[in-house]
C-alpha cells in the first residue's frame, strides 16, 4: 500500500542497504536513493509515505532535500538521520517540518517504533484532512458569509424575505460580527444588486463632513468647498446606502437623515435644490439602540424608521460550531496571500480557539489565524502559533493531543467522540455525520462513558426524530 511505502536515502551503500532489509523484512515496500538529487527525482513516481533520510550527504543535503521536495508538493513524512547529534541539527529539522530524527549508529528496534509512529500520525493526519475536506463541502455560504448554526439561519431567511423589498434594515450586533457581509447580502439578494452599493462608516467622519459625504455640497458652502460634489444619496441612487455605526451620529444630522427617509428627498449643503432619490437604506450599529432613546442620545421617531426589519447578529461564541469552517476559511485565505503551505490544525489546537470567547468576534478569530499562519513554521498551525490569550492553562483532564501516540483505540475513540459533540453543540446527530458513526453508537458510548443521565458537564442534545434514527439503526 502507498502508506507503507519508505524511501531510504543515505549516501553510504552498507547502511541505507542494512536498513532497506529491515524495513523490508518487516513488510514495508522500500525504495533507496544515494543523494538528495537522486531521492528528489524519486519522490513524484514512488510516492513515498515515510522518506528516512541521512542529514549529511554530498550534492544535497537532507535538510535541503526536505525543504526542497516541500516545495515541489510533497506531502511525505520525514524522519532525519545524522551522526552528528546537536540542538541546532534538531531544531533545524523540526522547523523545517521533519517529523522526528534518529541518532546514528541506528538502533533497529528504535528505526520500527519511531517509522511506525509517523506512519501512525500521516495516517491520523490525512483521516483528519478527508474530515476537513467533508466539512468543507458541506459549509454553506450565504454570498460571503460562512456559517450554518441554527441562529445564522434564521437571519438567513429574513435577509432573503426582506431583500426583495425597500424596506429599511436595521442591523444590530456586537463589533467584529459581519454586519457589512449582511448588508452586501442584502443588496446582492435584491433587485437593486446591478445598482451601486454605497457605505458610510458614520463614526469616522465629524458632523460636517458627514452631513457632506451624505448629502453632498455646493461649490463655495464652507471653507475648502471648491466644486459641487454629489453626496453618497446620490451615488446610492437606485441602489443601496449602508450606514455603519449609525448610533454615532450627532442630532443635527439625524434631523436630516429623518428628513430623507420620511420623503426620499434632501438639499445639497449650502444648496437650495430639492433632489429626489431612491435609495434603499440599510443601517448597522453595535449600540443599544433602545438604550440611546432612553438616554436622549438619539431620536425615537428616527429609530422607528430604522427599524423596520431588524436582525441582530449572534456573537461567536454563541455559534461556535461555526468555527471549523471560519478556520478552514482564513487557513487558505492567509495561506494563499502569504505564500505558505499551512493544511490545518495540530491537535489540541481547536479545542484552543473552541474555549475562548471571542470578544472580539470573527474579527479577531481571523486576526487569530493571520498570526497564526504568518508565524506557522511546518504544516499545522499549533498552540505556540496562536496569540497568547488563546494559551492559557488547559481544562484539567487529558491534554489534547497526547493521546497519540501510546494510547488505546478506545481511548482515540472516547477523545473523538466527546470533542466532536463539543465542537457541534451536543448534537449527536450532526457529531455522527461529522464522525461517519451511527447515532446509536455515540449513544452507546455515551452512556458507557457515564455522560447521560448523570451529573456530567457534556451532554447529548436529543435532535429531532433522533431517537427515531437511532432505533431504526438498531
Amino acid at each position: 500500500m502507498s502508506l507503507q511505502r519508505i524511501l531510504v536515502v543515505d549516501d553510504e551503500d552498507n547502511a541505507r542497504r542494512a536498513i532497506a532489509t529491515i524495513l523490508q523484512e518487516e513488510g514495508y515496500e522500500v525504495a533507496e536513493a544515494a543523494n538528495g538529487e537522486e531521492a528528489l527525482a524519486r519522490i513524484p513516481e514512488f510516492s513515498p509515505a515515510v522518506v528516512l533520510t541521512d542529514v549529511r550527504m554530498p550534492r544535497m543535503d537532507g535538510l535541503t532535500l526536505l525543504k526542497t521536495a516541500r516545495e515541489q508538493g510533497s506531502d511525505a513524512t520525514f524522519v532525519m538521520m545524522t551522526a552528528f547529534a546537536s540542538v541546532e541539527t534538531a531544531v533545524e529539522a523540526m522547523k523545517s517540518g521533519a517529523d522526528n530524527f534518529l541518532l546514528k549508529p541506528l538502533d533497529a528496534e528504535q528505526v520500527l517504533v519511531i517509522l511506525g509512529k509517523a506512519l501512525e500520525k500521516r495516517s491520523l493526519r490525512q483521516e483528519a484532512e478527508a474530515l476537513r475536506d467533508q466539512v468543507r463541502s458541506r459549509v454553506r455560504r450565504f454570498h460571503d458569509i460562512i456559517g450554518e448554526s441554527p441562529p445564522l439561519q434564521g437571519i438567513y431567511d429574513v435577509v432573503r424575505r426582506a431583500a426583495g423589498t425597500r424596506a429599511t434594515v436595521l442591523i444590530l450586533g456586537e463589533s467584529g460580527t459581519g454586519k457589512e457581509l449582511i448588508a452586501q447580502a442584502l443588496h446582492q439578494e435584491s433587485p437593486r444588486k446591478d445598482k451601486p452599493f454605497i457605505r458610510v462608516h458614520c463614526a469616522a467622519l465629524s458632523e460636517n463632513l458627514l452631513e457632506s459625504e451624505l448629502f453632498g455640497h455646493e461649490k463655495g458652502s464652507f471653507t475648502g468647498a471648491l466644486a459641487r460634489k454629489e453626496g453618497r444619496f446620490e451615488l446610492a441612487d437606485g441602489g443601496t446606502l449602508f450606514l455603519d455605526e449609525i448610533g454615532e451620529i450627532s442630532p443635527a444630522v439625524q434631523v436630516k437623515l429623518l428628513r430623507v427617509l420620511q420623503s426620499r428627498e434632501f438639499e445639497r449643503v449650502g444648496g437650495t435644490q430639492t433632489l429626489k432619490v431612491d435609495v434603499r437604506i440599510v443601517a448597522a450599529t453595535h449600540r443599544d439602540l433602545v438604550a440611546e432613546v432612553k438616554a436622549g442620545r438619539f431620536r425615537e421617531d428616527l429609530y422607528y424608521r430604522l427599524n423596520v426589519v431588524s436582525v441582530t447578529l449572534p456573537p461567536l461564541r454563541e455559534r461556535k460550531s461555526d468555527i471549523p469552517a471560519l478556520v478552514n476559511h482564513f487557513l487558505e485565505k492567509y495561506g494563499e496571500s502569504y505564500g505558505k503551505e499551512v493544511r490545518g490544525l495540530a491537535p489540541g489546537t481547536l479545542q484552543a480557539l473552541l474555549s475562548h470567547d471571542w470578544p472580539g468576534n470573527i474579527r479577531e478569530l481571523e486576526n487569530a489565524i493571520e498570526r497564526a499562519v504568518v508565524l506557522a513554521q511546518g504544516l499545522e498551525v499549533t498552540t505556540d502559533d496562536l496569540p497568547p490569550v488563546l494559551r492559557g492553562p488547559r481544562p484539567a483532564g487529558t491534554a489534547q493531543g497526547s493521546l497519540i501516540p501510546g494510547a488505546t483505540l478506545a481511548a482515540i475513540e472516547r477523545e473523538a467522540i466527546l470533542r466532536t459533540l463539543e465542537m457541534v453543540q451536543g448534537s449527536t446527530s450532526r457529531a455522527a455525520e461529522v464522525l461517519g458513526i451511527s447515532v446509536r453508537k455515540i449513544q452507546y458510548r455515551l452512556k458507557e462513558y457515564g455522560m447521560q443521565g448523570g451529573g456530567t458537564q457534556l451532554k447529548a442534545v436529543p435532535d429531532e426524530d433522533e431517537d427515531l434514527a437511532a432505533e431504526t439503526e438498531g
